[in-house]
């Protein structure tokens, strides 16, 4: 008999049971943060947000695409359009604002071609400021002017001029190796000194640059094969596209692995530095193939493995949480939800993370927002 329970209990002990759930990060908005801009200065929709070694915040707006009304000309009472780069202090005070076409005289702006529309930022080992742009001007054949973001440029911190890498107007394709097609985002690699762009609206491909002169050094599209402009932009899920669909935001984590948000593809491939592909996830399953994709943008979490991968879904305006090593998400972890209140979320564009983990979030409304971290679920 007591043979018999001892074998019963061993049976009981094998059957399968509920799965231990897995923590995952919690946050919390910070509605006092941004702080009152100066000089009435308000945002346009975001085209990029980013955090530099010193922990301060930059957002990267489009001023002429102002959503609200102000008067003409615009007075500090009614709203002025911010510049298009503002530095940030962790909370929220505003440092320095430069760039754009609402900020800078006409003698700046003959000195580079300031992109049609912003889209993307980041800082490099000196402390100079890359911005790139995605704009089209499907007026700009007609009146002699240039009309596709071909190009990123690189400034001081406080707005001076460096060097521009391509030029407006001049793409010749993905292969191309002295201009860009309608960049979305830089990432600075400092352990090698490169920068690596997100080259996706117009090219499809990820580009790897000298930081310090702006060189060609290598690129890759999709799977690590080499770009190929030919290959349809159709969104489906079947046959799994070969080719990039629309490159959109780029991050590399601290043991060198490139992600990136193949945004109308709704998927997130990754990489290392040097362009052999080693993983990739669909975003949200299930998402429709229109509208917006559902992998706008990636971040990492704060700890010293970067477990988490944070994972902007524009289709469902949500964050989504996906454990890093694997890809996959983690049930019960996605939050926000579609709105204009504090912590809600309208046409999620951009994401960064800071070293203690907090998460910057830069919609198309014009606002920006600090989500900060509480620890882990319970």
């Amino acid at each position: 008999m007591a043979r018999r329970f001892t074998l019963f209990a061993l049976a009981l002990a094998v059957l399968p049971g509920p799965a231990l759930a897995q923590s995952y990060p919690v946050f919390e908005v910070d509605f006092r943060w941004p702080k009152q801009l100066p000089h009435g200065y308000v945002f346009g929709p975001s085209g990029g947000v980013t955090v530099d070694a010193k922990g301060h915040i930059w957002t990267y707006s489009r001023p002429t695409q102002l959503r609200i009304a102000i008067n003409d000309p615009p007075e500090e009472e009614s709203g002025v359009p911010a510049p298009s780069v503002i530095e940030l202090t962790p909370d929220g005070t505003f440092v320095r604002g430069w760039g754009g076409k609402v900020a800078m005289s006409k003698a700046e702006l003959a000195k580079f071609d300031w992109p049609i529309q912003e889209h993307g930022i980041a800082l490099d080992g000196k402390d100079r400021v890359w911005v790139c742009g995605n704009g089209r001007d499907p007026q700009g054949e007609k009146e002699k002017r240039s009309k596709e973001d071909n190009q990123c440029l690189v400034f001081t911190r406080d707005g001076k001029f460096v060097m521009q890498i391509g030029k407006a107007g001049q793409n010749k394709g993905s292969l191309d190796r002295e201009n860009l097609g309608r960049p979305s985002q830089p990432v600075y690699w400092a352990k090698a000194n490169e920068m690596f762009i997100s080259d996706g609206y117009g090219n499809r491909r990820v580009v790897v640059l000298d930081a310090d002169t702006g060189k060609f050094k290598r690129m890759w599209g999709a799977y690590g094969k080499p770009p190929d402009d030919s290959y349809p932009r159709d969104r489906v899920y079947k046959p799994v596209q070969q080719q990039f669909n629309l490159l959109h935001g780029m991050g590399i984590s601290q043991d060198g692995i490139v992600y990136v948000a193949d945004r109308n593809a709704n998927r997130v491939q990754s990489f290392t530095v040097e362009g052999k592909f080693l993983n990739e996830a669909v975003i949200g399953p299930g998402s429709p193939m229109t509208g917006n994709g559902s992998a706008f943008a990636v971040a990492f979490s704060g700890d010293k493995e970067q477990r988490f991968l944070y994972v902007a879904d524009g289709h469902n305006q949500k964050v989504r949480v996906l454990d890093r090593k694997t890809l996959r998400e983690i049930p019960g972890s996605a939050f926000g939800r579609i709105g204009l209140g504090n912590g809600q979320i309208a046409n999620i564009h951009m994401i960064a993370n800071d070293a203690q983990g907090n998460l910057y979030i830069g919609d198309g409304g014009g606002r920006f927002q600090k989500f900060v971290f509480k620890g882990l679920s319970k």
